[in-house]
């Protein structure tokens, strides 16, 4: 299943998507895949794309929305290895 991200008026966000797949659910920015959450073992992880992930203003925007957290959030996570960079659009 797919559904859009809103916007701060609450319109649909153009080309912002979320896909429910499984265990895992992924956020995507046109056809880039910018973070992709899994349950594993019972715990929830987080991956980042490792070029995408902080690609434009309106990535990160939206990757912010997904995820219920700052860019400065999301970097310390990514500093103490709670996130993976990982390429996920091979």
């Amino acid at each position: 299943m797919t559904t859009h991200l809103t916007t701060s008026r609450g319109n649909l966000a153009a080309n912002q998507y979320i896909v429910y797949n499984n265990d895992c659910t992924l956020f995507q920015s046109y056809n880039s895949t910018i973070v992709k959450t899994c349950f594993e073992d019972g715990e929830r992880r987080v991956y980042l794309d490792s070029y995408y992930w902080n690609y434009s203003r309106t990535t990160a925007k939206y990757r912010n929305q997904f995820l219920g957290e700052s860019t400065k959030e999301i970097e310390s996570k990514i500093k103490d290895g709670t996130y993976l960079l990982t390429n996920l659009n091979n």
